[in-house]
């Protein structure tokens, strides 16, 4: 049984400063592996999809799933679907089942309306400088509240998983001599080189 609570000291010092979206990754990614039974991974053995987009509050959520998962962008393991949203599924690619867990539209509109976010986070006062009696109620209402409260479970369901190739081919581009995977190259002239000096 995965607890959320065992994560936040090493997911606050890894993420850099306190908020409650990075701890709300950290429930709903716990909720998820309890759910669909699964273990951290150290390698690849599941993949997290996030419905998180660019440029928006609140994608510090997703440190808290790659935390708490060991899904993490290194190991290609975890990935962006650009919808604006906080889902996440989750996938355990040896039974190809999958869960997905996503936090009450509720209880996030009600953290918009605290301190944290109306006098600090949306006049742009950088996280890192928003007063510990703004944030830590709202860290410890996270951590704190049922699940039911603050996420919705689905049932675990079918997923049709394909793993995609992993390739080990590289090679010295030949005008700048940075090294490149083979499947990224470019034919310039005769020569063998990365994107960049082709784009030259």
């Amino acid at each position: 049984m995965t607890n959320a609570k065992d994560w936040l000291e090493f997911g606050q010092k890894f993420h850099g400063h306190k908020c409650p979206a990075m701890p709300n990754g950290l429930r709903v990614a716990a909720a998820a592996m309890n759910k669909l039974d699964v273990e951290r991974t150290g390698d690849s053995a599941i993949h997290a999809i996030l419905e998180l987009g660019d440029n928006h509050c609140a994608t510090c959520f997703a440190d808290g799933v790659q935390v708490i998962t060991g899904c993490t962008f290194g190991k290609g393991n975890i990935e962006k679907s650009h919808k604006g949203k906080w889902g996440l599924t989750l996938i355990d690619k040896k039974t190809k089942k999958a869960v997905r867990v996503s936090p009450k539209a509720e209880a996030m509109l009600q953290t918009k309306k605290t301190d944290f976010f109306k006098n600090y986070r949306e006049k742009g006062v950088p996280p890192t400088q928003v007063p510990d009696d703004a944030v830590q109620p709202l860290v410890e209402k996270v951590m704190n509240a049922p699940e039911e409260m603050i996420m919705n479970v689905s049932e675990v369901f079918d997923y049709p998983w394909k793993e995609g190739a992993h390739t080990f081919n590289s090679f010295a581009c030949e005008e700048c001599g940075e090294m490149v995977v083979t499947e990224y190259a470019r034919i310039k002239g005769n020569k063998h080189v990365c994107q960049d000096c082709a784009a030259k």
